[in-house]
């Protein structure tokens, strides 16, 4: 009863994920700046070395060499001349971190960002640590930004006592809210040469000249707006500067486009997962999976307008979808336009597995019937 139940669900939650997509529309509206960013304004990855002290004995041990080291030299730096063998140094209240940042464009000298603290040794916990003074470096080599102060965990922990012990979430990773000084700004040059290069997070054709079209329907000249590639829109002007180039950005940013998409289905194998959008399109196949048939069928009708409504006589596909189990009685038909959605539907009524959803899945694409692609994780 527990496997037909968990089948079941498993088989409504696929037609959810599929359905429910065919029911907003064929083209969805989205602002250009949640669809495209301005090339040039992006963020910068900045790293850094450094030390977390304080630890209540969940530090280094003495394999990790460097964080011993390190110690020394700071102590040096700070005018403690000590001759210490450094194997004779234990340092368990100390920790050696890689510590990361995500420099946000525009940010000015001043401004605070959150770093993110990783331990590179061997120490059990961070709780109750505190980073001392870490130079951030960005890919140039040059200091960006300065990280320090207490390192939090997020609620994970790591407790042992006689024998046994005891670990909830990441004790050996965390986070230091507003935590880095900027010191130095990324220099940006907006609008310097004219023009402005739109990128497209999801590149495609007809989207890019879609975008193009609105910004020149909108936008009034001088500026003219070019799809350069799929991924690509060009905008160009006659007054370069930074100052039209944001008073152009207001006005684009805001602008809705009809977007168009690639038809995918996502599996993931591992975990049983898939997910498809309503755009894809089977062609008329016959398939037979164990003790499961399916046959889709296309056939093509006439539609008559009435009579004084100067509508046009068409032709439009009538497809049927037969589903047949190990069961005589388990048939299903669909009559509408052949897609992924009515496939699915009709194979909820036997039940179907996703495990089974994927091995049909992969054998329409094999066959050429599956206008579309698979992509597997």
């Amino acid at each position: 009863m527990a496997l037909l139940m968990a089948r079941w669900c498993g088989a409504m939650l696929l037609a959810w994920l599929v359905l429910l997509p065919a029911a907003a529309g064929v083209a969805e509206s989205a602002r250009i700046k949640d669809i495209a960013a301005v090339e040039g304004i992006r963020s910068n990855q900045l790293s850094g070395y450094g030390i977390v002290v304080g630890l209540q004995g969940t530090g280094d041990g003495q394999q990790a060499v460097f964080t011993i080291q390190s110690i020394l030299n700071m102590l040096r730096r700070r005018g403690v001349l000590v001759q210490v063998d450094p194997r004779q140094v234990r340092v368990k209240n100390a920790a050696a971190v890689l510590v990361t940042a995500s420099l946000p464009p525009f940010a000015r000298s001043g401004d605070r960002i959150d770093i993110q603290v990783s331990s590179l040794g061997d120490a059990k916990s961070l709780r109750g640590g505190t980073l001392i003074s870490t130079p951030l470096l960005g890919g140039d080599d040059l200091v960006y930004a300065v990280a320090q102060g207490a390192v939090s965990l997020g609620g994970g922990f790591s407790v042992a006592a006689s024998g046994s012990s005891e670990t909830i979430g990441h004790p050996t990773a965390g986070t230091i809210p507003e935590g880095a000084l900027v010191e130095r700004q990324v220099p940006v040059d907006l609008g310097q040469d004219g023009r402005l290069l739109f990128s497209l997070h999801m590149p495609d054709v007809t989207t890019a000249a879609r975008m193009a079209g609105t910004i020149n329907r909108h936008i009034s000249m001088p500026w003219v707006a070019t799809a350069l590639d799929p991924k690509t829109v060009e905008v160009r002007s006659v007054e370069p500067g930074p100052i039209p180039a944001m008073q152009l950005l207001a006005q684009i940013e805001k602008l809705e486009v009809a977007t168009d998409r690639r038809a995918r289905i996502v599996i993931n194998e591992r975990t049983g997962t898939i997910v498809m959008g309503s755009d894809i399109r089977l062609a008329p196949v016959a398939i037979a999976h164990g003790t499961l048939q399916i046959e889709i069928q296309t056939q093509f009708g006439v539609s008559q307008p009435a009579p004084f409504s100067e509508g046009e006589t068409v032709v439009v596909p009538d497809s049927q979808i037969v589903a047949e189990g190990g069961h005589r009685n388990s048939l299903a038909v669909l009559k509408s336009g052949v897609t992924l959605g009515e496939l699915v539907a009709g194979l909820n009524t036997l039940g179907v597995t996703p495990q089974d959803l994927i091995a049909v899945l992969q054998g329409i694409q094999a066959s050429g019937a599956l206008d579309g692609e698979i992509e597997m994780m």
